[in-house]
């Protein structure tokens, strides 16, 4: 499935978390399908992710977290992200998601949980939700 504007995602992966094939090969699904995606690399920590989110000017921060620390890691950058500002830019995450934890991080402002296994159509379809232009 095509999206036919431009979204730009950033895929990031926080922490010292260092599994990043999921997260490869979701930014090259995301790009297939017609989004601008950049690519933050191994290891950032939140700040670096901010700061990359706001000079690139992204629709959506796309965290891959394989650690199992995605709930006090969404909670600092969504906090983070409000005192920069940068409430118009969607946060999702994907990776090592148990299904209970899915609620608490959408109650505490994450947009879209994409745990793992999760087809690339269902991905594609649940960021273009995401957006509405």
């Amino acid at each position: 499935m095509e999206t036919t504007n431009k979204i730009r995602v950033l895929i990031a992966k926080p922490g010292l978390d260092g599994h990043d094939k999921g997260a490869k090969i979701v930014a090259l699904a995301l790009r297939d399908a017609g989004y601008e995606v950049i690519y933050s690399g191994l290891h950032q920590t939140l700040d670096q992710i901010i700061q990359t989110a706001s000079q690139e000017a992204v629709d959506v921060i796309g965290l891959s977290i394989m650690s199992g620390a995605h709930l006090p890691i969404c909670e600092k950058l969504i906090a983070m992200m409000k005192e920069q500002g940068l409430n118009e830019i969607r946060l999702t995450v994907g990776g090592v998601i148990p299904y209970q934890d899915i609620p608490k991080l959408k109650e505490m402002g994450v947009a879209a949980v994409f745990p793992g296994g999760t087809s690339f159509e269902e991905i594609t379809k649940g960021m273009n939700s995401l957006i509405e232009r």
